[in-house]
């Protein structure tokens, strides 16, 4: 009886064996040829995902590339001679970009120098005249008359009126600097530090872009970057443009991390004050395509001449372009869809159910095995 219990044992041990070897032996349906991440062993469910099938991974997205650079990562938009930087020898306002700043140079050219003009030239001649008329040797016996009233009343009502005719269109201006920006405007968060700005997009997912001047190739080591005439006049270029789209109001918001700041635009007509613990807030509407530079305009520091401001104005499909390549994201657009599972991996991923299914049976029936025994 003994050695036929002994037997029995023997037998259940081995065919215990056996189912376990038929629960790791691969389905007989699979191809010969077939990758390994098929044959991998998948990790019991709530597990890391050591041993994951590699099809499983979804390719990482790749980076858009920044259209404003070219292959060689210099920028594609050159400098226009005339148009967004001073000029040497020139005399008036910058070409302006801007309603704002068009409204503001008809206001000087047509109102404001004629009718300086006007009054020096009188002026001039008015005292040409008073010297010539009332020398000694032309009047020896000076008049006595103290007071003329009707010249008095002429000299004070004259510069009122011209004054209140100024004001009109003054104030209009005025107006039109600080309307506040509609619901569609790109906001622009320029941030002076010393000695540089800081830029930020809070609509366009909060990426930030940190702009500093661009030195000359005989200031800095050899292998680091230095202007170049493609980046910009010297003492203007800097080593990240701002990037902004043609046609979309802009909301232009200035603050600063340590003293006062002043993000000005000559081309754009914008000149606004960065204050520490402030915000302080103007829109303007690019109106052409271009390169624009400005210029810190506020004494800041040892290094105040040194913190330029570079615009470069694209088309609308551009600018989001840009913002891809930044990693921002353009408001209102839909959320990347999630990743698509290989089928390699759907068809793993029973595999580890029916491991543990087969080890299940397999234990059952060596307890039973022993049980009969």
């Amino acid at each position: 009886m003994r050695k036929q219990g002994l037997t029995i044992f023997a037998l259940a041990g081995a065919l215990a064996i056996a189912g376990a070897a038929a629960a790791q032996t691969p389905p007989p349906t699979a191809a010969a040829g077939a990758p390994a991440a098929t044959q991998t062993t998948a990790p019991a469910p709530g597990a890391p995902g050591e041993g994951a099938p590699a099809a499983a991974a979804p390719a990482a997205a790749a980076k858009p590339a920044d259209p404003t650079l070219d292959a060689a990562g210099q920028p594609l938009l050159k400098v226009r001679p005339g148009i967004g930087q001073p000029t040497d020898r020139a005399i008036g306002i910058q070409h302006q970009a801007t309603e704002l700043g068009e409204s503001a140079e008809w206001f000087h050219n047509v109102i404001l120098l004629p009718v300086i003009t006007i009054i020096s030239l009188f002026v001039l001649g008015l005292l040409g005249w008073v010297v010539m008329r009332y020398r000694r040797g032309a009047n020896p016996t000076p008049s006595k008359t103290s007071h003329n009233t009707v010249i008095e009343v002429i000299w004070t009502a004259a510069p009122v009126i011209i004054l209140a005719l100024i004001a009109i269109p003054s104030i209009r201006l005025l107006a039109a600097q600080y309307e506040p920006a509609p619901d569609n405007a790109v906001t622009l968060k320029a941030i002076g530090n010393q000695w540089y700005w800081t830029y930020e997009f809070p609509d366009h997912g909060g990426f930030s872009v940190t702009a500093n001047l661009l030195k000359e190739k005989n200031e800095v080591p050899a292998g680091q970057r230095y202007r170049t005439d493609a980046d910009g006049p010297r003492l203007l270029a800097v080593d990240n443009r701002i990037v902004l789209p043609v046609g979309v109001p802009i909301r232009l918001i200035t603050t600063a991390n340590d003293v006062i700041h002043s993000w000005a635009m000559p081309a754009f007509w914008v000149k606004l004050d960065a204050v520490p613990g402030r915000l302080n807030e103007k829109s303007f509407t690019i109106k052409e395509p271009g390169l624009y530079f400005g210029q810190c305009s506020e004494l800041c520091g040892a290094r105040h001449a040194y913190m330029p401001i570079a615009v470069e104005a694209v088309a609308p499909d551009v600018f989001a372009r840009w913002v891809a390549s930044k990693g921002g994201t353009m408001p209102g657009a839909a959320p990347a869809a999630a990743p698509a599972v290989a089928p390699a991996a759907a068809a793993a991923a029973p595999a580890p159910a029916a491991a543990t299914t087969n080890q299940t049976e397999a234990g059952a029936a060596t307890g039973n095995a022993a049980t009969e025994s």
